[in-house]
Protein backbone atom coordinates (compact mmCIF):
# COMPACT_ATOMS: atom_id res chain seq x y z
CA UNK A 1 0.00 0.00 0.00
CA UNK A 2 1.11 3.59 -0.92
CA UNK A 3 1.45 6.08 1.43
CA UNK A 4 -0.53 9.55 -0.15
CA UNK A 5 -0.07 13.29 0.83
CA UNK A 6 -3.18 14.71 3.02
CA UNK A 7 -4.22 18.50 2.42
CA UNK A 8 -4.22 21.03 5.18
CA UNK A 9 -7.39 20.59 7.65
CA UNK A 10 -9.77 23.32 6.93
CA UNK A 11 -10.51 25.46 9.77
CA UNK A 12 -12.83 24.17 12.42
CA UNK A 13 -11.80 20.50 11.80
CA UNK A 14 -9.89 18.17 14.33
CA UNK A 15 -6.63 18.81 15.29
CA UNK A 16 -4.74 15.78 14.78
CA UNK A 17 -5.38 13.58 11.41
CA UNK A 18 -3.14 10.84 9.83
CA UNK A 19 -3.13 9.78 6.55
CA UNK A 20 -2.57 6.27 4.95
CA UNK A 21 -3.92 3.77 2.29
CA UNK A 22 -6.11 1.02 3.49
CA UNK A 23 -8.54 -1.00 1.49
CA UNK A 24 -12.19 -2.17 3.06
CA UNK A 25 -14.75 -4.61 1.25
CA UNK A 26 -16.05 -1.79 -0.60
CA UNK A 27 -13.18 -1.21 -2.64
CA UNK A 28 -9.52 -1.59 -3.29
CA UNK A 29 -6.84 1.21 -2.65
CA UNK A 30 -8.21 4.23 -0.94
CA UNK A 31 -7.40 7.17 1.26
CA UNK A 32 -7.34 6.84 4.67
CA UNK A 33 -7.85 9.91 7.34
CA UNK A 34 -7.86 8.91 10.90
CA UNK A 35 -9.14 11.40 13.50
CA UNK A 36 -7.85 11.44 16.94
CA UNK A 37 -10.42 12.37 19.27
CA UNK A 38 -10.35 9.91 22.18
CA UNK A 39 -9.23 11.21 25.45
CA UNK A 40 -6.18 12.31 26.54
CA UNK A 41 -3.69 9.01 26.67
CA UNK A 42 -1.86 7.61 29.87
CA UNK A 43 1.57 6.62 29.70
CA UNK A 44 2.33 2.88 31.10
CA UNK A 45 5.22 3.00 33.31
CA UNK A 46 7.72 -0.40 33.57
CA UNK A 47 5.66 -1.67 35.88
CA UNK A 48 1.36 -1.24 34.72
CA UNK A 49 -1.16 -2.63 36.81
CA UNK A 50 -0.96 -6.16 37.89
CA UNK A 51 -3.79 -9.00 36.96
CA UNK A 52 -4.32 -12.09 38.94
CA UNK A 53 -6.06 -15.64 37.84
CA UNK A 54 -7.91 -16.03 36.74
CA UNK A 55 -8.05 -13.20 33.52
CA UNK A 56 -10.15 -10.30 34.11
CA UNK A 57 -10.78 -7.29 32.63
CA UNK A 58 -9.55 -3.59 32.44
CA UNK A 59 -9.92 -2.03 35.29
CA UNK A 60 -11.43 -5.31 37.61
CA UNK A 61 -9.49 -4.82 40.68
CA UNK A 62 -6.71 -7.55 42.01
CA UNK A 63 -3.81 -8.24 44.16
CA UNK A 64 -0.51 -7.45 42.36
CA UNK A 65 1.38 -10.20 41.18
CA UNK A 66 4.96 -10.73 40.44
CA UNK A 67 6.29 -9.15 37.15
CA UNK A 68 6.66 -12.14 34.47
CA UNK A 69 10.49 -12.71 32.86
CA UNK A 70 10.11 -11.19 28.89
CA UNK A 71 11.58 -13.34 26.64
CA UNK A 72 13.58 -10.91 24.47
CA UNK A 73 12.33 -11.06 20.88
CA UNK A 74 14.16 -11.71 17.67
CA UNK A 75 15.17 -8.68 15.68
CA UNK A 76 13.97 -10.48 12.27
CA UNK A 77 9.98 -11.47 13.91
CA UNK A 78 7.42 -10.16 11.42
CA UNK A 79 5.28 -6.89 12.23
CA UNK A 80 2.10 -7.02 12.26
CA UNK A 81 0.58 -4.88 8.97
CA UNK A 82 -2.74 -4.38 6.96
CA UNK A 83 -1.93 -8.05 5.39
CA UNK A 84 -2.79 -11.66 7.04
CA UNK A 85 -1.45 -10.85 10.63
CA UNK A 86 0.87 -13.90 11.62
CA UNK A 87 0.24 -17.36 12.94
CA UNK A 88 0.64 -18.44 16.40
CA UNK A 89 -1.73 -16.22 18.42
CA UNK A 90 -4.24 -17.78 21.00
CA UNK A 91 -8.26 -17.33 20.38
CA UNK A 92 -10.21 -14.06 22.14
CA UNK A 93 -10.54 -15.99 25.65
CA UNK A 94 -14.53 -14.26 25.35
CA UNK A 95 -15.54 -13.60 21.76
CA UNK A 96 -18.58 -12.51 22.18
CA UNK A 97 -18.64 -11.16 25.19
CA UNK A 98 -20.92 -8.16 25.64
CA UNK A 99 -18.72 -6.46 28.62
CA UNK A 100 -17.44 -3.37 27.31
CA UNK A 101 -13.63 -2.85 26.68
CA UNK A 102 -13.20 0.12 28.09
CA UNK A 103 -9.39 0.89 27.60
CA UNK A 104 -7.42 0.90 24.70
CA UNK A 105 -3.23 0.30 24.36
CA UNK A 106 -1.37 2.77 21.96
CA UNK A 107 2.12 1.59 20.86
CA UNK A 108 4.71 4.75 21.44
CA UNK A 109 7.30 2.61 19.70
CA UNK A 110 7.55 -0.54 18.69
CA UNK A 111 6.52 -3.51 20.66
CA UNK A 112 6.73 -7.75 20.79
CA UNK A 113 3.33 -9.05 21.17
CA UNK A 114 3.83 -12.91 22.64
CA UNK A 115 1.33 -15.96 22.68
CA UNK A 116 1.17 -15.53 26.54
CA UNK A 117 2.93 -14.04 29.64
CA UNK A 118 6.34 -14.43 29.75
CA UNK A 119 5.83 -16.71 26.60
CA UNK A 120 7.28 -16.74 22.84
CA UNK A 121 7.21 -13.73 20.94
CA UNK A 122 6.24 -13.92 17.53
CA UNK A 123 5.79 -10.58 16.14
CA UNK A 124 5.90 -6.66 16.53
CA UNK A 125 3.32 -4.14 16.64
CA UNK A 126 4.39 -0.54 15.61
CA UNK A 127 2.30 3.06 16.60
CA UNK A 128 0.82 3.05 13.41
CA UNK A 129 -0.45 0.70 10.19
CA UNK A 130 -0.01 1.75 6.87
CA UNK A 131 0.45 5.29 8.68
CA UNK A 132 -2.97 4.64 10.79
CA UNK A 133 -2.41 5.20 14.70
CA UNK A 134 -2.76 2.08 16.12
CA UNK A 135 -5.29 1.65 18.85
CA UNK A 136 -5.93 -2.06 20.50
CA UNK A 137 -8.93 -2.71 22.82
CA UNK A 138 -7.05 -4.39 25.82
CA UNK A 139 -9.19 -7.79 26.77
CA UNK A 140 -6.71 -8.83 30.15
CA UNK A 141 -4.26 -8.64 32.19
CA UNK A 142 -1.88 -10.67 34.51
CA UNK A 143 1.18 -10.38 36.43
CA UNK A 144 1.71 -7.14 34.65
CA UNK A 145 1.14 -7.92 30.97
CA UNK A 146 -1.57 -7.51 29.30
CA UNK A 147 -3.95 -8.64 26.32
CA UNK A 148 -5.23 -7.29 23.21
CA UNK A 149 -7.23 -7.70 20.33
CA UNK A 150 -4.78 -8.03 17.46
CA UNK A 151 -6.13 -6.07 14.17
CA UNK A 152 -5.91 -8.01 10.82
CA UNK A 153 -6.71 -11.13 11.59
CA UNK A 154 -10.61 -12.37 13.34
CA UNK A 155 -10.99 -13.63 17.23
CA UNK A 156 -7.24 -13.60 18.33
CA UNK A 157 -5.71 -11.38 20.94
CA UNK A 158 -1.58 -10.66 21.73
CA UNK A 159 0.21 -10.50 25.27
CA UNK A 160 2.31 -7.21 25.00
CA UNK A 161 4.55 -7.00 28.22
CA UNK A 162 5.64 -3.76 30.62
CA UNK A 163 6.99 -1.11 27.64
CA UNK A 164 6.57 1.83 25.51
CA UNK A 165 3.16 1.93 25.26
CA UNK A 166 0.35 4.11 26.48
CA UNK A 167 -3.55 3.67 27.47
CA UNK A 168 -6.44 5.48 26.58
CA UNK A 169 -10.28 5.47 27.95
CA UNK A 170 -12.68 3.84 25.00
CA UNK A 171 -16.35 4.90 26.12
CA UNK A 172 -18.42 3.44 23.69
CA UNK A 173 -19.24 -0.31 22.07
CA UNK A 174 -21.05 -1.11 18.77
CA UNK A 175 -23.11 -4.20 18.77
CA UNK A 176 -24.04 -5.85 15.49
CA UNK A 177 -26.69 -8.48 15.33
CA UNK A 178 -27.28 -11.02 12.31
CA UNK A 179 -30.73 -11.80 13.22
CA UNK A 180 -32.52 -8.56 13.41
CA UNK A 181 -29.85 -6.67 10.79
CA UNK A 182 -29.99 -3.84 13.67
CA UNK A 183 -26.54 -2.20 14.71
CA UNK A 184 -26.78 -0.60 18.05
CA UNK A 185 -24.37 1.74 19.82
CA UNK A 186 -23.83 2.02 23.36
CA UNK A 187 -21.93 4.69 25.15
CA UNK A 188 -21.22 4.25 28.86
CA UNK A 189 -22.75 1.24 28.74
CA UNK A 190 -26.15 2.85 28.09
CA UNK A 191 -27.33 2.80 24.24
CA UNK A 192 -27.73 6.04 22.04
CA UNK A 193 -28.83 4.82 18.95
CA UNK A 194 -29.60 1.84 16.94
CA UNK A 195 -29.94 1.54 13.05
CA UNK A 196 -31.07 -0.90 10.11
CA UNK A 197 -28.18 -2.53 8.78
CA UNK A 198 -27.40 -4.87 5.71
CA UNK A 199 -24.91 -7.04 6.32
CA UNK A 200 -22.61 -10.62 4.39
CA UNK A 201 -24.44 -13.15 2.49
CA UNK A 202 -23.94 -16.59 3.42
CA UNK A 203 -21.50 -17.20 1.30
CA UNK A 204 -19.36 -14.19 2.54
CA UNK A 205 -20.85 -13.79 5.82
CA UNK A 206 -20.37 -10.75 8.67
CA UNK A 207 -17.89 -12.63 10.73
CA UNK A 208 -18.64 -13.14 14.30
CA UNK A 209 -16.87 -12.23 17.57
CA UNK A 210 -15.36 -8.91 18.85
CA UNK A 211 -13.11 -6.47 16.70
CA UNK A 212 -12.43 -3.15 16.61
CA UNK A 213 -12.31 0.49 14.60
CA UNK A 214 -8.93 0.60 12.97
CA UNK A 215 -9.30 3.92 11.35
CA UNK A 216 -11.57 5.83 8.51
CA UNK A 217 -11.52 5.85 4.81
CA UNK A 218 -12.59 8.02 1.98
CA UNK A 219 -13.23 5.56 -0.77
CA UNK A 220 -13.75 7.06 -4.62
CA UNK A 221 -17.02 6.85 -6.38
CA UNK A 222 -20.75 7.57 -5.49
CA UNK A 223 -21.87 4.29 -4.02
CA UNK A 224 -20.68 5.36 -0.69
CA UNK A 225 -22.72 8.05 -0.70
CA UNK A 226 -19.73 10.49 -0.57
CA UNK A 227 -18.89 9.69 3.47
CA UNK A 228 -16.11 8.36 4.82
CA UNK A 229 -15.98 4.61 5.91
CA UNK A 230 -14.63 3.03 9.15
CA UNK A 231 -12.25 0.06 8.30
CA UNK A 232 -12.23 -2.99 11.17
CA UNK A 233 -9.57 -4.77 12.67
CA UNK A 234 -11.80 -7.95 10.87
CA UNK A 235 -11.40 -9.55 7.94
CA UNK A 236 -13.09 -11.85 5.81
CA UNK A 237 -13.43 -16.13 6.84
CA UNK A 238 -12.74 -17.13 3.70
CA UNK A 239 -10.20 -14.80 1.62
CA UNK A 240 -10.87 -16.54 -1.74
CA UNK A 241 -14.67 -16.47 -1.49
CA UNK A 242 -14.75 -12.38 -1.88
CA UNK A 243 -14.23 -11.25 -5.78
CA UNK A 244 -10.62 -10.61 -6.77
CA UNK A 245 -10.34 -7.39 -6.64
CA UNK A 246 -10.99 -7.52 -2.96
CA UNK A 247 -8.44 -9.73 -2.03
CA UNK A 248 -6.98 -8.32 1.07
CA UNK A 249 -9.42 -6.02 1.95
CA UNK A 250 -10.60 -5.89 5.54
CA UNK A 251 -14.10 -5.81 6.70
CA UNK A 252 -16.00 -2.14 6.56
CA UNK A 253 -18.55 -0.22 8.40
CA UNK A 254 -20.14 1.96 5.55
CA UNK A 255 -22.70 3.38 4.23
CA UNK A 256 -24.33 2.85 0.33
CA UNK A 257 -26.08 4.74 -2.41
CA UNK A 258 -29.27 3.49 -1.28
CA UNK A 259 -30.89 1.70 1.69
CA UNK A 260 -32.97 -0.54 -0.42
CA UNK A 261 -31.27 -3.31 0.98
CA UNK A 262 -31.35 -2.48 4.88
CA UNK A 263 -32.23 -5.81 6.58
CA UNK A 264 -30.86 -7.86 4.02
CA UNK A 265 -27.62 -10.11 3.67
CA UNK A 266 -26.19 -8.26 0.13
CA UNK A 267 -23.16 -7.38 1.46
CA UNK A 268 -19.50 -9.02 0.77
CA UNK A 269 -18.89 -9.04 4.51
CA UNK A 270 -18.89 -5.65 5.50
CA UNK A 271 -21.66 -3.80 7.38
CA UNK A 272 -24.09 -0.76 5.81
CA UNK A 273 -25.85 1.56 7.24
CA UNK A 274 -27.93 4.79 6.83
CA UNK A 275 -25.58 7.66 6.04
CA UNK A 276 -27.10 10.01 8.60
CA UNK A 277 -26.38 6.94 11.29
CA UNK A 278 -22.68 6.53 9.48
CA UNK A 279 -22.14 10.33 9.61
CA UNK A 280 -23.04 10.26 13.24
CA UNK A 281 -20.82 7.19 14.13
CA UNK A 282 -17.98 9.00 12.41
CA UNK A 283 -18.26 12.42 13.93
CA UNK A 284 -18.23 10.68 17.40
CA UNK A 285 -16.71 7.21 17.66
CA UNK A 286 -12.83 7.33 17.78
CA UNK A 287 -10.39 4.62 16.40
CA UNK A 288 -9.81 1.72 18.87
CA UNK A 289 -13.50 1.46 19.51
CA UNK A 290 -14.92 -2.37 19.97
CA UNK A 291 -17.32 -3.52 17.62
CA UNK A 292 -18.67 -6.54 19.19
CA UNK A 293 -21.23 -8.89 16.39
CA UNK A 294 -23.47 -11.58 17.29
CA UNK A 295 -26.28 -13.57 15.86
CA UNK A 296 -28.87 -12.75 19.01
CA UNK A 297 -28.94 -9.51 21.28
CA UNK A 298 -32.04 -8.06 23.32
CA UNK A 299 -30.30 -4.97 23.02
CA UNK A 300 -30.93 -3.77 26.38
CA UNK A 301 -31.00 0.19 27.64
CA UNK A 302 -27.99 -0.13 29.77
CA UNK A 303 -25.11 -2.98 29.72
CA UNK A 304 -23.98 -4.19 33.42
CA UNK A 305 -20.62 -2.81 33.33
CA UNK A 306 -17.35 -4.35 33.72
CA UNK A 307 -17.31 -7.86 35.69
CA UNK A 308 -15.04 -10.98 35.12
CA UNK A 309 -14.77 -12.09 31.24
CA UNK A 310 -17.09 -15.41 30.68
CA UNK A 311 -15.90 -18.91 30.18
CA UNK A 312 -14.92 -19.21 26.09
CA UNK A 313 -18.05 -21.50 25.10
CA UNK A 314 -17.04 -24.96 23.56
Amino acid sequence: MAFVRINPLAPGRARRWTGAALAVLGGALVLTVVLSDSPPPRRSTEQPPAGAEPIQPTGFTTQPEPPLTVPPPPADLPVVDYGPAPRGFPRDPAPMSAVRLGEGLRPIRRVAAYDAPGGRPRAFLAPTISGVELTMPIVARRSGWVAVLLPSVNRSIAWIPPGPWTTTALRDLIVVVRRTHRLHWYRDDTLVRSWPVSLGTRVTPTPLGRTFILGRSALPGKVYADTEVFALGAVPHDAESVPSSLRGAHIGLHTWYHDRELGRNTTNGCIRLTRKGQQLLLAEVPPGTELLVLDEFPAPNRLPGPGPIPAPAG
